[in-house]
């Protein structure tokens, strides 16, 4: 009974959350109420648990082919690389931005095709590009710091600074690992890009909180950046 009633609190929490939210759609994200009598950590643990299983990519059709084991999807982008131009309202960037607050709080997470691996690299990369943007104080910082970003030295599958090894598969030739290097490269760019523009606000350029606050989490307890690393 206690469960139940607990439950039922649960759930009109969610609906306070994503009224409140300064950009969800459709109930998929969700920002904790400071004014809940329940401890955030309680309310995030019970969704997880029961009310919020992780979201996959739906990108599972139209690929232009494969790197390694990940899908090169076609995306939005003004960025050249291998990745196609896509016609599309949606790419693969707006859906790991979408889904990016309610899946970050998983710590496992069932890989079901090869766009699901660029979707957990593009969420682990939006949450390097939160670290950086914490020290940013307006919009055109925060875009010339994630164009640095996007092309800076970082490790691809294979390599022993890559983060999931186990479940990406590394390049079979030095061609391959230079398409997979451009095709991250072309994802970095656009999705810091895209980002700038949900965290920053248009109107008076400062950075939402209710992005900055996801700074801290791990996606799958896993970084790009590597244990111990600090932006300046």
């Amino acid at each position: 009974d206690a469960n139940r009633k607990y439950r039922k609190f649960v759930i009109k929490r969610i609906h306070l959350f994503t009224s409140r939210q300064e950009d969800g759609v459709g109930g998929n994200n969700f920002i904790p109420d400071s004014s809940a009598r329940v401890p955030c950590c309680f309310q995030l643990r019970f969704l997880n648990n029961i009310l919020m299983p992780a979201y996959h990519s739906q990108f599972t059709n139209g690929s232009a082919g494969l790197v390694g084991n990940m899908a090169i999807l076609p995306i939005k982008s003004q960025y050249r690389g291998p990745a196609p131009k896509s016609s599309a309202e949606t790419d693969i960037i707006d859906e790991a931005l979408y889904y990016f607050k309610a899946n970050v709080f998983f710590r496992t997470y069932e890989i079901k095709n090869e766009a699901d691996r660029v979707l957990i690299y593009l969420t682990l990369y939006i949450s390097e590009c939160l670290k950086k943007l914490q020290k940013c104080s307006n919009k055109n910082q925060g875009i010339q710091d994630m164009k640095a970003l996007a092309i800076s030295k970082f490790d691809i599958p294979g390599e022993a600074g890559f983060p999931l090894n186990p479940v990406y598969a590394k390049p079979s030739s030095p061609a391959e690992a230079e398409t997979m290097r451009a095709y991250l490269t072309q994802l970095r760019q656009e999705c810091g890009q895209r980002l700038c523009d949900k965290v920053f606000d248009s109107e008076t350029g400062k950075p939402s909180k209710w992005w900055l606050c996801f700074a801290k989490r791990k996606f799958m307890d896993k970084s790009l950046s590597g244990f111990g690393h600090t932006y300046q």
